[in-house]
């Protein structure tokens, strides 16, 4: 990895943990990789998902980032109202301030923020790495998480335009 390389961990909030496939396990492999990050100086940077009610509300416990996985010092935490982590939110800023240019993409959920961010990431100009074991999502009435997780590590992979893309690798290959 780079020096232009960041951590974007996303929603990764006490709600989607406590209702997602495999949700503890997500937040051991998620804290590892974190932990690998700040070792090498990458930065690490969170986004939180928040709404005007409901599960996300700003303040409630179950909005709250993941005990298991909290910012650290100096770790921004950036706030959104959008399944798009760059719409309307200081991230472009944070990632240009550090010089990011590819970002290592982990959270929930699979299918909206997750997907949603890697694909606005690539046209914005940064290239991707999904964590395929890193990202993780309810059961739907079409699908099981597991299916969707599936799909997207398969669709996401090699997205991407003529300059960058997204490539999905597994977490024990990522900051070694």
């Amino acid at each position: 990895m780079s020096a232009q390389t960041a951590l974007l961990i996303i929603d990764a909030q006490n709600f989607l943990i406590e209702h997602a496939f495999q949700g503890q396990a997500l937040v051991e492999r998620i804290e590892k990789l974190a932990t690998r990050a700040r070792a090498l100086q990458i930065p690490v940077l969170y986004v939180q998902h928040c709404e005007s009610e409901g599960e996300f509300t700003i303040g409630t416990p179950t909005w709250q980032i993941h005990h298991g996985i909290p910012p650290q010092e100096g770790e921004p935490v950036i706030r959104k109202f959008a399944c798009d982590s760059f719409f309307e939110t200081t991230l472009s800023d944070e990632l240009e301030a550090r010089g990011t240019r590819h970002l290592v993409i982990v959270g929930l959920q699979t299918e909206y923020c997750i997907d949603t961010t890697s694909r606005r990431a690539v046209t914005s100009g940064y290239n991707v790495t999904l964590v395929g074991d890193c990202h993780s999502t309810l059961d739907s009435p079409v699908l099981s998480a597991e299916q969707i997780i599936a799909h997207h590590n398969k669709v996401l992979n090699w997205f991407g335009t003529e300059k960058n893309q997204v490539f999905v690798k597994g977490s024990e290959e990522i900051f070694v």
